[in-house]
């Protein structure tokens, strides 16, 4: 009786698959267009036990809980956007990294006492973790997750930012044996060896470069002001004060290079915290923005540069939330509910290429009985930017991620047909892949895909995808990332 029921259910939920593959065109048709395709932001929850939460930013709401180490503090996105580094500020520090494909810790670092800041340099070889007790840096592999050597610095290593040519690396020391400190260690990437010693204002705890590597910001929580860099003699040019009564504890500087964003917290206090927005041209604060509870520090902007987000770690009866700043108008245009006491924040961007201007899906996924019998269907539609290059898939590369499986059909694959459409029939790396590509209108396209022996094992719900068509440059491919909840059946 068990067997035959067994088989039943079986039969029954192969048919229900095979049904919403037929049904992925007709029900995209009526789907509703959603916003332009965004990034995914992650912010550390710094509680016990600790998380980071997983923001779309298309809709601003939390797609994914990620279980870390103890009290996490900061993130860093690796460039490929295939990994976060997450710091644990316990004794024993260690350091988190999460697959942004699977939204799962694949690895765990230890490295030395209370572990605070991370970046992770541009060619994405190396993270620089600071250990705030140890006084020192510790070097991550990214290969291997192996800490491959150990910086000493003077003082209490806190903030770490690494400069866009990836030379050298500015780490923040707050303080030194139990006193309030003033100094920025430059740290050679090459040798790993500190290079410079730059003195700041006291208990400097942010630090952000400029996009072109020229400046370097500091914020000073102490002296309640803003130290200008200049990166070629390792001098302070500029001195900003944001005013009011309150303590800078992160800066960030916007993707164009200008505008600083300096979030602060009132002194003394875990009240309503302001972020003050400086003209990198004049070194001036030209606005200031209201945000949550006790603003930690936290600053991130999505790629164009139109939103910032900033944490607020909340206090002992308040949860954490992010606020969303309108960086065109400087104004609060949303909160988000993340987590307890939540501080550091880092931004996934979408996959390189021009961004659809609007990108909708569907995606069924059946779990076969070992991981290479996995199958899966998949429909969208999406429109081009009118700036965008148009596409042509017979001669350009088409990529798909869904969740941990990622696929790409090499150019001259796709074949036109009568109709105007394209598509592939084929196997890919052992996978069966099926595909369509066709106009629906003007800059409105419609993708299928259907694949049998793939191998999505960890992709659970909600679940990230990606379609990219197009190779080489920005400007010669399209692009678009979003979030899904799959409907899935073993």
């Amino acid at each position: 009786m068990y067997n035959n029921s067994s088989n039943r259910n079986r039969a029954a939920c192969t048919r229900d698959f095979a049904a919403f593959l037929a049904a992925l065109v007709t029900g995209l048709g009526l789907m509703a267009s959603r916003a332009e395709a965004a990034p995914f932001l992650y912010v550390a929850n710094g509680s016990n036990p600790g998380t980071v939460s997983v923001i779309d930013t298309a809709t601003n709401m939390v797609v994914a809980t990620v279980a870390v180490g103890s009290n996490p503090i900061g993130i860093a996105v690796t460039p490929d956007r295939k990994h976060v580094y997450v710091t644990n500020q316990t004794f024993n520090g260690s350091v988190s990294v999460i697959d942004t494909a699977a939204n799962t810790v694949v690895a765990t670092v230890p490295v030395a006492s209370n572990a605070f800041g991370v970046a992770v340099t541009p060619d994405g070889k190396h993270a620089y973790v600071t250990n705030l007790a140890a006084n020192n840096v510790s070097v991550i592999d990214t290969a291997t997750n192996m800490v491959v050597a150990t910086v000493p610095v003077a003082g209490n290593a806190a903030a770490v930012a690494a400069a866009p040519d990836g030379k050298h690396v500015y780490v923040t020391t707050p303080f030194s044996n139990g006193s309030v400190f003033n100094r920025v260690s430059v740290i050679r990437t090459a040798s790993n060896t500190v290079v410079a010693t730059i003195q700041v204002g006291n208990l400097p705890v942010g630090v952000a470069f400029t996009p072109n590597g020229t400046q370097a910001y500091v914020a000073n929580g102490e002296s309640n002001n803003v130290s200008v860099i200049d990166t070629a003699t390792n001098t302070v040019v500029a001195t900003i004060r944001p005013g009011g009564n309150f303590d800078p504890s992160g800066v960030a500087v916007t993707p164009d290079g200008k505008h600083a964003y300096v979030a602060s917290h009132p002194t003394g206090s875990g009240g309503s915290s302001t972020v003050s927005v400086i003209d990198t041209a004049t070194n001036t604060v030209v606005a200031t923005v209201p945000v949550g509870l006790n603003s930690q520090g936290g600053v991130a902007f999505t790629p164009d540069g139109k939103l910032a987000y900033v944490t607020n770690a909340g206090s002992i009866d308040v949860i954490g939330t992010v606020t969303v700043i309108d960086t065109v108008t400087n104004t609060v245009m949303a909160t988000v509910t993340a987590g307890s006491a939540s501080v550091g924040v880092g931004i996934i961007p979408p996959p390189p290429g021009v961004p659809f201007l609007a990108f909708s899906a569907k995606l069924a996924i059946q779990f076969g009985s070992i991981p290479t019998k996995d199958a899966f269907g998949f429909g969208s539609n999406f429109i081009l930017s009118s700036t965008a290059p148009g596409i042509n898939p017979v001669s350009e590369p088409v990529t798909l991620q869904l969740g941990t499986f990622t696929t790409t059909i090499p150019p001259g694959s796709f074949k036109k047909q009568k109709d105007g459409s394209f598509t592939f029939q084929g196997k890919i790396h052992g996978v069966g892949l099926g595909a369509l590509i066709k106009r629906t209108g003007t800059l409105r396209y419609l993708f299928e895909a259907k694949g049998l022996g793939a191998n999505l094992t960890g992709t659970v719900n909600t679940v990230y995808v990606t379609l990219a068509i197009g190779g080489g440059s920005f400007s010669n491919s399209n692009s678009g990332a979003t979030s899904v909840t799959a409907e899935i059946s073993h």
